[in-house]
């Protein structure tokens, strides 16, 4: 076909800045004057400069072979030096099977270039075909991946090798690796438009603010939960959420605060009492990982019952996932505030952003319920023996939330660092962002004291 008509070609123009997209290594072939089944190029997306590569389904298949893993490993070199994010657009039936060891080296190479990649500069995988085999893999190690309805697929082995239905973009969604699913390929690339101008270029460019769009006083009313909870507060009322279908008890996304980009991780109590499961932590982890690489602010929304109590998650193994989590919250630099909305009863206080975990802020609203175990546990390990015809273990439980679970009693030791009125919790999360702004690992260095007079 000709150069600049292919389906791949046309995909990877469709999602730059009208006119701005440039393809390099266009000519590159193989031996007997074929061109490799991949087109890659720069331009701007929103604005911003991006590089991306796109497989050519009308060039073989897409067919994966060395020439095509030196064509994106000159791109990665280009994107790394110039600290701009890759876009990577997967369709390839798979690897050239007659170019042998070749081949393989080839997906080593690629494996290699998005490996160095990750954490400097951010990676966006989306998955417009075919992305089977070690493709899938290399698409995993992406930071975040779009999928597209009734067109994705991607798997390492296929469904008639496995016996079961994989690698559908329902599949995708369900099983976490995709975090968002788009209806076509045009709202792919809106998609990944809108991941682009929230994110930052690289990890040296810092936090990311843009010109405010709301008022960042704006009172509130807050009585949602999860997803509605977050538009209520962020400006606008708009939310990207990622992995909507994956352990919808605990929701991730980003969004912004008085203009300023930040992750938001968020217990849904709707969902199962917003219990912390094997499948939220991985979740909840992986977000603050990423924010943690690119500096930006993480705010966290506490409202869980507790941690997950089934023999399938003790064997997954649970506690292994929690320390992941809990690590993840003590060795992230960023900027971390946290607001404890509802419930935060025993190891969800505690591994859910807490000041003990490194939270620069924790905030609770009056209404919290903190407390070391679930209210009508507690009354029953400790005060049964209280228990009277006068005296119900209703009224019992109600008299330990008052003594026991309350906001300002989780706050007498330091725990909280202010109890805040509901309709004050946008301007206090945007005035925690603000005053976190310029904060750096450590100290400033000190060339000597200033001496008095």
């Amino acid at each position: 076909m000709e150069k600049g008509t292919t389906v791949g070609s046309k995909k990877i123009v469709a999602l730059f800045d009208a006119g701005t997209f440039v393809e390099i290594g266009a000519y590159m072939q193989r031996d007997g004057g074929e061109l490799t089944g991949v087109v890659c190029g720069y331009g701007a997306i929103d604005g911003k400069l991006v590089y991306a590569f796109s497989q050519d389904s009308d060039r073989k298949k897409g067919a994966f072979d060395a020439l095509q893993a030196e064509k994106i490993a000159m791109l990665y070199g280009m994107a790394m030096k110039n600290g701009a994010p890759v876009v990577g657009m997967f369709d390839s039936a798979g690897a050239i099977i007659c170019d042998g060891a070749s081949a393989m080296s080839a997906y080593g190479k690629l494996l290699k270039v998005v490996s160095d990649a990750s954490g400097v500069i951010p990676q966006i995988a989306v998955i417009s075909g075919i992305c089977a085999g070690m493709s899938a893999t290399v698409a995993a190690m992406f930071d975040l991946i779009v999928t597209v309805k009734e067109k994705s697929q991607l798997y390492v082995n296929a469904p008639f090798v496995v016996g079961k239905e994989v690698g559908s973009s329902e599949a995708a969604a369900q099983n976490g690796l995709a975090a968002i699913e788009a209806e076509n390929d045009a709202d792919a690339a809106t998609k990944v438009a809108k991941l682009i101008s929230l994110l930052p270029s690289n990890n040296a460019d810092g936090v990311i603010a843009e010109e405010i769009t709301d008022d960042v006083n704006r009172t509130v009313r807050v009585d949602e939960t999860g997803k509605a909870l977050i538009e209520t507060l962020a400006d606008a009322g708009e939310v990207i959420v990622l992995g909507s279908a994956y352990a919808p008890e605990m929701l991730t996304g980003f969004v912004r605060f008085g203009g300023v980009t930040c992750g938001v991780v968020a217990n849904d109590s709707s969902v199962n009492g917003g219990t912390v499961t094997v499948e939220g932590a991985k979740k909840a982890t992986k977000l603050i990982s990423f924010c943690d690489s690119f500096s930006i602010p993480v705010v966290t929304l506490v409202d869980s019952i507790g941690m997950e109590i089934s023999r399938e998650a003790e064997g997954a193994p649970l506690a292994a996932q929690l320390g992941k989590l809990a690590m993840a919250y003590a060795t992230a630099d960023t900027a971390k505030i946290t607001v404890v909305t509802g419930k935060a009863y025993g190891a969800a206080f505690t591994l859910m952003g807490s000041k003990t975990l490194g939270a620069d802020m924790v905030y609770a609203l009056e209404n919290a319920e903190i407390s070391v175990m679930d209210p009508s546990s507690a009354v029953a390990f400790l005060w049964n023996d209280r228990i009277t015809e006068q005296t119900t273990r209703a009224d019992l439980v109600t008299e330990w939330k008052k003594k026991n679970a309350t906001a300002v009693a989780a706050a007498a030791d330091g725990s909280i660092d202010d109890v805040i009125d509901p309709a004050q919790l946008r301007q206090r999360i945007c005035a925690a962002i603000y005053m976190l702004l310029m904060k750096s690992d450590g100290a400033p260095v000190r060339k000597h004291c200033n001496l008095p007079l």
